[in-house]
């Protein structure tokens, strides 16, 4: 985000040497850097709750699109050995000779 290089750093260091002094300089950076670590994980958890809030309302929206385009009753409604009366359709127009996969001028020869 922030481009700082070395010569940044050293010349922040020289200032706050020269305001906070030598005796304070110890006590004051371990201060900074309690606040900012406070700051840092303060700025993870809001991130990882707000994730979390966006995650939880693309799945509210899934679901509701789901129920939308198939709801239960459709699916409780339907007959359940659909699939097995049209497989033995499928069957019985195929046993018949011209039907199925052989041409009618060999059905009858065998």
């Amino acid at each position: 985000m922030f481009d700082v290089g070395f010569w940044e750093l050293a010349l922040l260091g020289l200032i706050l040497l020269l305001v906070v002094g030598p005796e304070r300089l110890p006590r004051f950076a371990r201060t900074a850097g309690l606040w900012i670590g406070r700051g840092r994980r303060m700025l993870g958890s809001m991130k990882a709750e707000i994730d979390r809030e966006i995650k939880a309302q693309e799945l509210k929206e899934i679901l509701d699109k789901q129920a939308r385009s198939n709801p239960l009753e459709s699916i409780l409604e339907d007959p359940v050995d659909q699939p097995t009366r049209q497989a033995s359709t499928t069957e019985a127009t195929s046993a018949r000779p011209g039907a199925g996969g052989k041409p009618e001028s060999d059905a009858g020869l065998s």
